[in-house]
C-alpha cells in the first residue's frame, strides 16, 4: 500500500515543494536528515509532530521520483535509496 498520500504539494506552502501532510517539513529535509545519518527516532525527536509513517512516505516519494528502491535496516533504523540499474 502506498504511503505517498501523506505527501502534499501546495504552491502556498514551502514554494510548492513536496511536504509532509501540508506542514512546513519537506521531503527533501527528511531525505537530507537520513542522508546525514539521522535515525528515524532522532528525526521524530527533532520534529515531534511527525509520525514514523511520514518518514516512510518521504522515502517512498523520493524513491518513486528517482526511479529507485528503498532498503531499510530495522535493527539500525537506517534507510537507503538505491537507484535502479537498467540493462
Amino acid at each position: 500500500m502506498t504511503k505517498t498520500n501523506r505527501i502534499t504539494i501546495d504552491s502556498s506552502v514551502m514554494g510548492g515543494k513536496p511536504c509532509i501532510r501540508g506542514m512546513r517539513v519537506t521531503v527533501g529535509t527528511i531525505i537530507g536528515l537520513l542522508a546525514s545519518d539521522y535515525s528515524i527516532e532522532k528525526i521524530l525527536t527533532a520534529y515531534p509532530y511527525l509520525e514514523r509513517e511520514d518518514i516512510f512516505a518521504a522515502l517512498e516519494y523520493a524513491a518513486l521520483q528517482k526511479g529507485a528502491l528503498i532498503t531499510f535496516d530495522e535493527a539500525r533504523s537506517k534507510a537507503r535509496i538505491l537507484p535502479f540499474k537498467t540493462v
